[in-house]
C-alpha cells in the first residue's frame, strides 16, 4: 500500500494505475507487455512486481486458514476465527473499494481485492465446514472432496486453462470454430439468450461437473496427481 501510493510515476496522471512502474524500474520495459488495455497509458503486464506481492498475501491469508485446522481443535474455535477474520476482510476490503483508496481490480490483483476474496472466502469455508463437519451433511458434497483430492489435476489442467487450450487447438475452418466454442455458444448462451446467464451455467454444468466426474473416476482407481 505504501508503495502504491507513494511512489512518483513520471509518465501516468494521479488517477491511473502505477502498478507498472516498480517492475519498469526493475526490469525495463522490455519485460512488459506492449499491447495494454484502454484504460493503461503505458506498457503493460498484468501479473506485475505489486501484484506478485498481493498474490504472496492472499496465500498467507489461506495458509492461516488452514493453520486455525491444525491449531484449533474444537469446532467452535475453529469457526470463531474463520468467521471472524473473515468479516473483518470483508468488510476492509468493501470500505477500500467504495471510499475509492483501493478500488478492486483483479487483473492488478489490488490490497481491496485480495482483502474482499479471502473474507468471502473464509465466511463460505466456515458455512461448508458447518454443513460438512459439525451437522454431518457430507453427501451432497462428495464432488469437492475429489476435486480436493485431485487439486493439482484440476488448477493445471482447468485454471490455467491447458485442457481447454488443447481442444481449442483443433477447430474446422476457422479459430473460433472449437468443440468448447460450439458448447458454449449453442446449449448453454443460444439457449438461455443471455450470454452472461449462459457463461455462467457453461462454468458450472460443463467445467466444474466435468472436472469434479472426472477426479471422481480418478479417486475410484487411486490416481492422484500429486507432487
Amino acid at each position: 500500500m505504501v508503495t502504491t501510493f507513494s511512489l512518483y510515476v513520471p509518465d501516468w496522471s494521479f488517477v491511473d494505475y502505477n502498478e507498472e512502474h516498480p517492475k519498469r524500474l526493475l526490469q525495463g520495459e522490455g519485460h512488459i507487455r506492449k499491447h495494454a488495455p484502454t484504460w493503461c497509458r503505458a506498457p503493460f503486464e498484468p501479473e506485475g512486481l505489486l501484484s506478485s506481492i498481493s498474490a504472496i498475501l492472499s496465500g498467507t491469508i489461506g495458509i492461516h486458514y488452514g493453520h486455525v485446522l491444525i491449531h484449533f481443535k474444537s469446532h467452535s474455535e475453529r469457526l470463531k476465527q474463520w468467521v471472524s477474520m473473515g468479516f473483518v476482510l470483508l468488510i476492509l476490503g468493501i470500505i477500500l473499494h467504495f471510499t475509492d483508496a483501493i478500488p478492486m481490480n483483479k487483473q492488478l490483483y489490488s490490497f481491496s481485492y485480495v482483502c474482499f476474496t479471502a473474507g468471502v472466502a473464509g465466511i463460505v469455508f466456515s458455512a461448508f465446514y458447518i454443513l460438512i463437519d459439525v451437522w454431518g451433511v457430507r453427501t451432497p458434497f462428495l464432488f469437492l472432496e475429489w476435486i480436493g483430492m485431485n487439486a493439482m489435476l484440476v488448477f493445471v489442467m482447468a485454471a490455467q486453462s491447458i485442457f481447454p487450450g488443447f481442444v481449442n487447438g483443433w477447430y474446422y475452418k476457422h479459430q473460433d470454430n472449437t468443440l468448447v466454442n460450439w458448447i458454449q455458444e449453442h446449449v448453454f448462451n443460444n439457449v438461455w439468450h443471455s450470454q452472461r446467464l449462459g457463461t455462467l451455467l457453461y462454468v458450472i454444468f460443463a467445467e466444474i461437473t466435468f472436472w469434479a466426474v472426472l477426479s471422481g473416476i480418478f479417486h475410484k482407481f487411486g490416481i492422484y496427481w500429486k507432487l
